[in-house]
């Protein structure tokens, strides 16, 4: 299975009608030709697996890994300054296609919506 690279910027949410493109994140996962994240390939593609939080704030940057358990997918970081593991709303039902939307959880703060902007090969 291919690795993907999927870019999601912050899309409209309260306090910020017009979204921000300079805020989001870079993935690296399998994706199944249904659009969803493969389970099956993560596993033995694990540490190739990433994410990468960008934002124009250096402090708000963070890189770490798409991690999975139970029936959840995590966002997992490294270092105690970077943040508890994020948890992202459904991201195992979410079909990644540019134009969808995905809802992250940030710790601490409330959910923001993201959109999917560019499914690239890796």
């Amino acid at each position: 299975m291919t690795l993907r690279r999927i870019t999601l910027q912050l899309a409209r949410n309260p306090g910020l009608p017009a979204g921000d493109p300079s805020q989001g994140y870079m993935i690296i996962a399998p994706i199944d030709a249904e659009g969803h994240l493969d389970v099956g390939a993560w596993r033995t593609q694990r540490k190739a697996c990433r994410v990468y939080r960008f934002h124009p704030d250096p402090a708000e940057k963070a890189d770490g890994w798409l991690t999975h358990r139970g029936d959840k997918w995590f966002f997992h970081y490294d270092e105690e300054s970077e943040g508890d593991d994020e948890a992202v709303f459904r991201f195992g039902a979410h079909v990644f296609r540019e134009g969808e939307y995905i809802t992250i959880d940030h710790p601490g703060s409330d959910a923001q919506t993201y959109k999917v902007t560019d499914i690239s090969p890796v």
